[in-house]
């Protein structure tokens, strides 16, 4: 099977990586792929997701057999539709099932509809309808845009000029989503679907702050556990039970042809679990801790998920525990510096290194955005696993990298 991963992540790289190790595997590319990809897989640098008729010639070009598109943007574009429409298995939910992520005023109505606990909101359309709320509620709130942003269309403030030069500044994009704040710890959920039915993976927690202790600005994520320790068995089936479920009675009940990875963010509250948001696609960095414990043949999987056959197949997951560190560029998530040169260790066995913005030139690994690697720990407990990612990370050298320190810490009561 000849497969085309979308994107240039990290998370692409993982994906690309799971499906070079498949037995079934007679090519991976990947559009535009990374220095990282480009080792194992064929990268096809001019091809961009956002363009369904470059991706479709390439498919045709190189006899791809299924295309897994691993961002939110080339989904909510519609890519998936284009695809199907030209018969080509692909993995992702289509358009209309897409503004589950590429609208968050939709998922809310979505959320509501089918009485799913979340945080309650309000849509706003002007900085008038933001200054309202405000003065009604007067404390902390969270601010989110409606549409993509990231992971860094968030700000979290109970300061009230903040608030309003936020809102000012997202209106020009679109509509803005007002929730309550909700205190608690998240949890991310992941699930595999093809419409009909579905598997749910073992449970990730994403470190989504800047600095150690959760402090400092939003970032896409600066690294990810799974499986969450502190999650037991009765609140995982909570969450199932109050949130996952009605999910897909809900998308059966308004017809959404789902066939991917449905993300759950879930707040664990003092109340009971509420769902946050939903995201159509793999996270980052979470698909780096989460895709390397799955033990099927990830051919197989995918096709089961794209031919509406996944019940047939059972998804066996590692007992192990893996621990990813975002080693990123000197100032993100503010503005920071690229084209920085890399130096790079060679992982062992219980280790992975994901490029996430990477180029090379001359022999020698670029930076190239803002997140730039992810190091995996594999181990038995946690701790290993942490010991041994640490370790990677400590080891990937360029001008003014830096990680946080504290990935995992919960565990240990610090």
């Amino acid at each position: 099977m000849k497969v085309l991963v979308i994107g240039n992540g990290a998370r692409e790289h993982t994906l690309a990586w799971k499906f070079f190790q498949s037995k079934r595997n007679t090519g991976v590319y990947v559009a535009p792929g990374n220095a990282g990809t480009e080792h194992f897989a064929t990268n096809l640098p001019n091809i961009s997701g956002l363009d369904p008729d470059q991706v479709i010639d390439a498919c045709k070009i190189h006899g791809i057999d299924l295309v897994f598109v691993g961002p939110e943007t080339p989904l909510s574009l519609g890519l998936v539709d284009r695809l199907q429409e030209k018969n080509i298995l692909c993995v992702g939910p289509n358009k209309r099932a897409a503004q589950l992520e590429s609208s968050k005023a939709f998922s809310k109505k979505f959320m509501a509809t089918h009485s799913i606990p979340t945080a309650e909101a309000v849509v706003c359309t002007s900085l008038e309808e933001v200054k309202e709320y405000w003065n009604n509620h007067k404390k902390k709130i969270v601010v989110k845009m409606s549409g993509l942003a990231a992971g860094k269309g968030v700000l979290e403030s109970d300061k009230e000029q903040e608030i309003l030069d936020f809102a000012a500044k997202g209106l020009k994009e679109g509509p803005l989503v007002l929730e309550e704040f909700l205190n608690g710890y998240e949890v991310s959920l992941f699930a595999l679907t093809d419409g009909d039915s579905y598997t749910l993976l073992p449970t990730c927690t994403d470190y989504k702050k800047a600095k150690d202790g959760n402090l400092g600005g939003n970032t896409g994520g600066m690294g990810a556990i799974c499986p969450v320790p502190w999650v037991d068995s009765k609140l995982l089936q909570k969450m199932v039970q109050e949130i996952v479920e009605p999910t897909f009675e809900g998308f059966k009940k308004e017809n959404f042809d789902y066939r991917g990875v449905v993300y759950f963010g879930v707040m664990v509250t003092d109340k009971g679990p509420k769902l946050l948001e939903y995201n159509v696609r793999f996270g980052d960095p979470e698909a780096q801790v989460l895709i390397p414990l799955i033990l099927n043949d990830f051919c197989n999987l995918s096709e089961a998920i794209a031919t509406k056959t996944l019940k047939n197949l059972e998804v066996r997951i590692s007992h192990q525990t893996a621990l990813g560190v975002v080693v990123a560029s000197p100032g993100y998530p503010e503005s920071y510096k690229k084209d920085l040169p890399v130096s790079l260790p060679r992982p062992n066995q219980q280790q992975l290194l994901f490029h996430a913005s990477t180029y090379s030139a001359n022999g020698t690994v670029y930076t190239s955005g803002g997140r730039c690697f992810t190091c995996v720990g594999l181990g038995d407990e946690i701790l290993t696993a942490r010991t041994s990612a640490y370790s990677v990370a400590t080891s990937v050298t360029f001008p003014g990298a830096w990680f946080r320190k504290d990935i995992g810490n919960r565990v240990f009561g610090q």
